[in-house]
């Protein structure tokens, strides 16, 4: 038997936590795609609407807590742009538990499951909006994923579509917000251009760019108006397609996902 099989073992035997997110991850990975079901990986029993996108933002931002951040306030301000069903609400809450959350889900099957599971946590300190943000209070159409890639922009044709009400997010910076997440599938670039005078009061910024297979890249407009903003920038890449000069990987239209994270110099 392999050392690592030992201490496989020896986890599974001994720790709790290590063996039910074991014998959860085992049971998801068995779970078909886009279908409704409940986890207790994370104590508490979670609803989910699609079993490996939840393993995936189960692995970001609870084992390599991508959103992890610093605030010296009690009471942090934080907006969630793409709650999807609350995972990322969720770690905000045991990262702060005093904090105020305003979440944005437009897809609404999501959105449902979303509110059922703040109420079934019975947290506080979360308002949740079901509906999409953009650069302006009106009705879009929203192309329905099934998991966490619904949007605005860039439709797949196979996938259900139907209105959506929207927000104007620059109507949410009017005042200091210690964490903003932007996980808008594609219309990241256009809303970040009309909030562009407003970041000066956000302290730390989450942005998810998208780029879309055969469209035009917008990443350059985003890293320049980040970096007039005064941030410090670093960017990670999801999905890499491995040899890009020989070909690019495309999922879900997209031949490129980067999360880019924006913050101050004098947080550290």
């Amino acid at each position: 038997m392999f050392l690592s099989e030992i201490k496989h073992l020896g986890k599974l035997a001994l720790r709790p936590h290590y063996r039910r997110s074991y014998l959860a991850t085992k049971k998801l990975l068995n779970t078909p795609r886009y279908t409704r079901s409940f986890t207790n990986i994370l104590g508490a029993e979670i609803e989910l609407v699609d079993s490996a996108s939840f393993l995936f933002m189960y692995k970001e931002i609870f084992e390599q807590q991508i959103y992890k951040f610093k605030s010296k306030e009690a009471q942090p301000l934080i907006i969630d742009c793409g709650a999807n069903i609350g995972l990322s609400i969720l770690y905000f809450k045991r990262l702060y538990p005093n904090s105020y959350v305003v979440g944005f889900e437009p897809d609404i099957n999501v959105f449902n499951v979303l509110k059922n599971n703040i109420q079934r946590l019975r947290l506080s300190g979360i308002e949740l909006i079901d509906k999409a943000v953009w650069t302006s209070e009106t009705t879009l159409e929203f192309m329905a994923e099934g998991a966490d890639g619904g949007r605005l922009m860039q439709h797949e044709p196979d996938k259900e579509k139907y209105q959506v009400s929207t927000i104007r997010l620059r109507d949410y910076l009017s005042k200091k917000v210690d964490f903003l997440k932007l996980d808008i599938e594609g219309a990241e670039t256009e809303v970040i251009k009309d909030c562009q005078d407003l970041l000066v009061n956000v302290d730390n910024l989450f942005v998810e760019y998208h780029s879309f297979a055969n469209q035009p890249q917008t990443l350059h407009i985003i890293i320049n108006i980040l970096t007039k903003a005064g941030y410090r920038l670093h960017v990670h890449q999801m999905r890499p397609s491995l040899q890009p000069f020989y070909q690019c990987d495309v999922y879900s239209g997209m031949d490129m996902i980067l999360n880019i994270f924006a913050f101050r110099e004098d947080k550290f």
